[in-house]
């Protein structure tokens, strides 16, 4: 048998397949979330500000917030889970609390959090006004592997900029409430409105873009004609 015969032979295998499946809804929820246990974790924090603070006074407060921070994050490196929700929650709690021992003004602990939504809203408006829509750019670096082909889908941009717009818009909304809570002295509702309005606007907010996201994509595609 010939060397071209011997090859002729062989049978044909498939290229292999570099790309994998998307995660499911419930994955990508779970994982930008940090689970039922990241959403406990992240909030301890602030709650343990506010009742120490309505209890007691803004130091121990203070103390008692950052301490409970530290040793979350302590668990989690001990257990070897992943600590990235962790670390976020203890950098925003400490330099809440830095600003507010500093001030020694107890709505300040929140002064940094509502400073980011201000300009984390604005930077969403002005992406999906210049059509680089930065909801977009996320989906392609904790979803797409890093992979960005929406950029040349006219009705997935379209998508991206709708919903960069409406993240925007929930954003702006949210830290708007708390602006004005902090602007009015309203330290104790405050707080509360940090609890209320944390978690549950972003998780719904998750749930709308990986759904939209999704339905667009396996939409299926319209059949060429001959010769087109």
């Amino acid at each position: 048998m010939t060397t071209g015969q011997h090859r002729a032979a062989q049978p044909e295998t498939d290229p292999p397949q570099d790309d994998e499946p998307l995660p499911t809804i419930a994955e990508q929820m779970a994982d930008q979330l940090g689970g039922w246990r990241g959403l406990v974790e992240s909030s301890i924090p602030v709650v343990v500000f506010v009742l120490a603070n309505i209890i007691g006074d803004l130091r121990p407060a203070v103390i008692a917030s950052v301490a409970v921070a530290l040793l979350i994050a302590g668990l989690r490196l001990a257990q070897r889970r992943p600590i990235r929700h962790a670390v976020n929650g203890l950098f925003g709690v400490g330099i809440g609390a830095a600003i507010a021992w500093r001030t020694g003004d107890e709505r300040d602990f929140y002064l940094p959090g509502i400073l980011y939504g201000i300009g984390y809203g604005i930077a969403l408006l002005i992406s999906a006004a210049i059509r680089q829509p930065l909801v977009g750019w996320i989906w392609s670096v904790l979803v797409a592997k890093g992979r960005s082909e929406w950029r040349a889908d006219p009705k997935l941009v379209r998508v991206f900029t709708r919903l960069t717009v409406l993240w925007g818009v929930v954003w702006l909304a949210k830290v708007g409430v708390q602006a004005g809570l902090y602007l009015a002295h309203q330290d104790t509702a405050l707080g509360v409105a940090r609890l209320a309005l944390g978690y549950p606007p972003y998780a719904l907010l998750l749930l709308i873009t990986v759904w939209t996201v999704r339905r667009v994509t396996r939409e299926p595609q319209p059949t060429p004609l001959p010769g087109a």
